[in-house]
C-alpha cells in the first residue's frame, strides 16, 4: 500500500442501512485496517443508493476532493462502486486513482473483468427473479406485492409456503367428508369428485371437482399422515 492521501467512499443500498450502520461499519473497518500506518484518510463520503444507479452525488464530491488533493479514492469492495462495466469505465476515466481493499493489486484489466462478472451475476439474479414471478403468475398467484426489489425472492417463498399450508389444511378439512363418501360406496376418484360436487363443496380454486383434484387432496393427507 503506497503512502499518500486517501478519500474513502462507502455505499449502502437503503436509508435503513445508512441509519443502522449495517454494512457501513464493515466497510469503514476494512478501509481503516488497510490504511493503518500506510496513508492519511482526509475525507469520507457515504452514498445511500442502489448499485445500478450511476448518478451518485456523494461519489462525485469524493472524486472532486480526490482531484483537488491528488488523493486516491479507496473503497472496501469493488462491488461498492457498481455492477456495471460502463460505470466503472467512466470512473476510471475520471482522472482519479482508486483502490479496493478486497483486491489491492487489481489493475485496469482485472477491474474491468471483475466488474463484468459482477454485472453478469446481477443480470442472472434479475432473470431468475423474473422467471420465478412469471411461474407464480402462471399458477394464479396474485403478484401485487412483488415489485422486483430486494426481498422479492423471500416474499415469493413465503407466499408459496402459505399456499401449501392452506392447501394442506383444506385437505384435512375434507378428509371426513371423503371418508363418508367412501362408506357410502364412492370409491373411485371420479365418484368422490361427484359426491363433493353434489354437496356443493367447491374445488380448491372454485368450481367443480375433478378426479385429478381429488387425487391431489388424497395425496396431501396421505403424505401428512
Amino acid at each position: 500500500m503506497q503512502q499518500g492521501r486517501y478519500v474513502a467512499y462507502y455505499r449502502v443500498s437503503t436509508q435503513r442501512q445508512g441509519r443502522s450502520g449495517l454494512g457501513l461499519e464493515a466497510q469503514r473497518k476494512a478501509i481503516n485496517d488497510r490504511l493503518c500506518g500506510a496513508g492519511q484518510l482526509i475525507a469520507e463520503y457515504t452514498e445511500i443508493e442502489t448499485g445500478r444507479r450511476t448518478d451518485r452525488p456523494r461519489l462525485a464530491e469524493a472524486l472532486t476532493i480526490c482531484r483537488l488533493h491528488r488523493a486516491v479514492l479507496i473503497i472496501a469492495k469493488l462491488d461498492r462502486l457498481a455492477r456495471n462495466v460502463a460505470f466503472v469505465s467512466a470512473l476510471m476515466d475520471a482522472g482519479v486513482e482508486f483502490q479496493a481493499c478486497d483486491f489491492p493489486s487489481a489493475n485496469r484489466l482485472t477491474i474491468h473483468i471483475l466488474a463484468a462478472v459482477a454485472e453478469h451475476e446481477a443480470r442472472m439474479i434479475s432473470e431468475r427473479t423474473r422467471a420465478a414471478l412469471a411461474a407464480a403468475k402462471a399458477r394464479g398467484t396474485v403478484l401485487g406485492g412483488f415489485k422486483g426489489r430486494a426481498g422479492t425472492c423471500t416474499d415469493l417463498v413465503k407466499a408459496r409456503a402459505s399456499r401449501t399450508a392452506h392447501a394442506k389444511q383444506r385437505a384435512f378439512d375434507l378428509a371426513p367428508t371423503i371418508q363418508q363418501l367412501r362408506c357410502e360406496g364412492s370409491h373411485s376418484l371420479r365418484a368422490i369428485a361427484a359426491g363433493l360436487n353434489s354437496r356443493r363443496i367447491t374445488a380448491p380454486r372454485g368450481g367443480l371437482w375433478s378426479a385429478a383434484q381429488v387425487r391431489s387432496v388424497l395425496k396431501r393427507t396421505a403424505t401428512a399422515g
